[in-house]
């Protein structure tokens, strides 16, 4: 998949119209701290009602104040006096336990998620991304319909997904982590334009992040045009990762008529998915009884939802890797992407935590990352 990426030449970034102050970039970096306005206001020695002026442009912050800012975000002087950020809002999207989150854990993951498109803006101006290729199943009433229709749209018939991060970026989705240290924040995706973008949360298990992804990709097929929302929204998409993931034609040859939590511990990996994923797509299926259902649910319960008995490999980027081991061969590492997208390093690090191993290190020899072909553009 990474051959079809086209190297465009570099274009120098012009700085010299930033010079003002820019309120969203002000409003990104407190939400990133996820501090609220008075709190930040407490931080910085100000009042609330100096901080909401400031975000709403009706005036800018004096010099000693914007020192403040920069102290307290740990975002760079530079960083707020860039153009406008592009705040997607809550309503373009589709957070997953929105009803679980605090406002400053949504606020984390919005203006990650604001970061995640001015990292991708970067990104666009040097290299010819894969396209979008996600079928639009709005007017599909049945989830499980809709991913049999993308299965056999993308010739993967019942086998298992291999690798659900891989398969999202061939499809021409962007994939970045979403580092929100809150187990309520499962992932989120959105649509920009013609570009699907999904944010995991890689701090999960693999088989719980590897769900998160499919559950996305059902929100950008059954959602695009935004509707139903809330809880209906989340049960399709839930019904449809469970469908994708473990299509009635590979379960039902090899499901057993009796599954003991030891059975399914074994089982749930030719799948890659969690024990209580596997027991709920039985249940669908109506290959174990309510009541079987509700005992496997108690084991299921006891080992705790925070690790995985016989867990898979975490999956990894290949199209990110591929991108950043092309920057290093010209001479970009992570301080140097960092700086011309006047970011703090540890928000580019956030965006690839979980997706890249080494990441961006560079600054010493190594052996370069084995990584698919790029072609430059003449």
């Amino acid at each position: 998949m990474g051959a079809n990426l086209l190297k465009l030449p570099f274009k120098s970034e012009n700085s010299d119209h930033r010079s003002a102050f820019n309120r969203t970039r002000l409003s990104v970096a407190r939400k990133r701290k996820g501090l609220s306005k008075l709190a930040f206001a407490k931080k910085v020695g100000v009042t609330r009602k100096s901080v909401e002026a400031w975000e709403a442009g009706v005036m800018k912050p004096v010099e000693d104040a914007i020192a403040q800012i920069v102290r307290v975000t740990g975002f760079p002087r530079e960083f707020f006096m860039g153009d406008d950020l592009d705040e997607p809002s809550i309503e373009s999207g589709s957070f997953r336990s929105m009803k679980t989150m605090t406002a400053a854990q949504r606020d984390m993951a919005q203006s990650q998620a604001t970061l995640g498109l001015f990292f991708n803006s970067w990104l666009d101006k040097r290299f010819d991304l894969p396209p979008a290729d996600i079928p639009d199943l709005g007017r599909e009433p049945d989830p499980e319909t809709a991913a049999e229709v993308v299965r056999r749209q993308w010739g993967l018939g019942v086998l298992a997904v291999r690798n659900m991060v891989q398969l999202l970026e061939s499809k021409g989705v962007r994939v970045y982590s979403l580092a929100v240290d809150a187990r309520q924040v499962d992932a989120y995706s959105m649509w920009k334009g013609n570009t699907p973008f999904v944010f995991l949360n890689t701090n999960k298990t693999a088989e719980h992040s590897r769900y998160d992804a499919a559950h996305e990709l059902g929100h950008l097929v059954l959602h695009r045009h935004g509707s139903p929302q809330g809880i209906e929204a989340e049960k399709q998409a839930n019904q449809f990762a469970s469908a994708f993931l473990m299509p009635r034609g590979s379960v039902h040859p090899v499901a057993p008529r009796f599954p003991t939590f030891d059975i399914l511990v074994r089982l749930k990996r030719r799948w890659g998915v969690s024990v209580a994923a596997l027991a709920y797509r039985l249940h669908d299926l109506r290959l174990v009884s309510d009541w079987h259902f509700r005992a496997l649910y108690m084991q299921i319960a006891k080992y705790g939802k925070a690790r995985e008995p016989n867990p898979i490999p975490r999956e990894s980027s290949v199209v990110l890797k591929a991108l950043l081991a092309s920057l290093y061969d010209d001479g970009y590492n992570r301080a140097r992407i960092a700086g011309e997208l006047m970011l703090p390093t540890a928000e580019l690090e956030y965006l690839l935590s979980g997706l890249t191993i080494t990441a961006i290190q560079g600054g010493g020899q190594r052996t370069p990352p084995r990584k698919p072909e790029l072609s430059r553009v003449k």
